[in-house]
């Protein structure tokens, strides 16, 4: 039985993949500071955990398996891009409390540390501006006797009709047997499919605000609106999208009109 703790843990998103690939496992602890965050948690895998901030937490039960997927905030092309640097005090450089945390294992019979450390993060982690800040992480992580395998992953490689670049981190501690991301599989699942096919009236977006995303000049504005036909794939969903929606084109008539919705399925649109 695989032992997990998930850091930054959010609603248990990985909890969530272990149960689809049918693991054995038992989660034996998470932190998480958002209180909603925790609700969901405990509401999708039976738990009964507290809110927790990471720089309070002195020392994590013992465990195989320790995801730190840490927030993208300040990393994310979409913020503002203040980075993660140790000491910048930003919610990405929070990163540097897992370090803390991993140390605390071997401190004072803390226990032994998690044979594997698991990460995901956006793509802008590993480009030009960060990477040394990453690099200076996986040398961190080699100190503390773990072999880091990492690579840029797409959710469309992987099933998903969803363009969603991100970085894998697997770290393994003492490795001898090496480790391969599995290899990408094809794409059967359209946008389409995952939408409804049958969505109120009342969450349609009018006309002239259809037209005004079309001539917008900001890019993620015109970009908003996609074509679910013809395989088309869903750009990457941000958490901005309860105030702007992606609206999804399902077909467009000979009068130029076109039924949308959003690609949560919660709202649509025509023009």
């Amino acid at each position: 039985m695989l032992r997990v703790v998930e850091l930054f843990a959010g609603i248990g998103a990985q909890a969530a993949a272990l149960d689809h690939i049918g693991a054995e496992w038992k989660s034996v602890g998470i932190v998480e500071i958002d209180p909603y965050c925790v609700t969901a948690y405990n509401a999708i895998h039976g738990t009964d955990y507290k809110p927790s901030d990471i720089t309070k937490v002195e020392r994590l039960p013992e465990c195989d398996l320790l995801t730190y997927s840490f927030p993208c905030t300040d990393i994310s092309n979409a913020g503002k891009q203040k980075g993660f640097a140790e000491g910048s005090g930003t919610r990405s450089s929070l990163l540097w409390e897992v370090r803390r945390l991993l140390r605390a294992y071997t401190k004072n019979g803390g226990g032994s540390p998690p044979k594997y450390l698991l990460m995901e993060n956006v793509k802008a982690l590993v480009q030009k501006k960060f990477k040394p800040h990453f690099d200076e992480w996986l040398k961190q992580l080699e100190e503390l006797g773990y072999t880091t395998y990492w690579q840029v992953l797409n959710a469309t490689g992987y099933g998903m009709p969803q363009n969603r670049e991100r970085v894998i981190a697997v770290s393994i501690l003492n490795d001898t047997e090496g480790f391969a991301f599995p290899k990408p599989i094809p794409l059967e699942l359209k946008l389409k499919d995952l939408l409804e096919p049958v969505v109120d009236r009342k969450y349609y977006i009018k006309a002239d605000a259809i037209q005004s995303r079309l001539e917008s000049n900001f890019c993620h504005r015109n970009h908003s609106i996609v074509h679910a036909g013809g395989g088309t794939i869903c750009r990457t969903l941000t958490a901005r999208e309860f105030k702007e929606p992606t609206c999804v084109a399902l077909f467009v008539s000979e009068d130029a009109e076109a039924e949308t919705k959003s690609t949560d399925g919660t709202s649509s649109c025509r023009r």
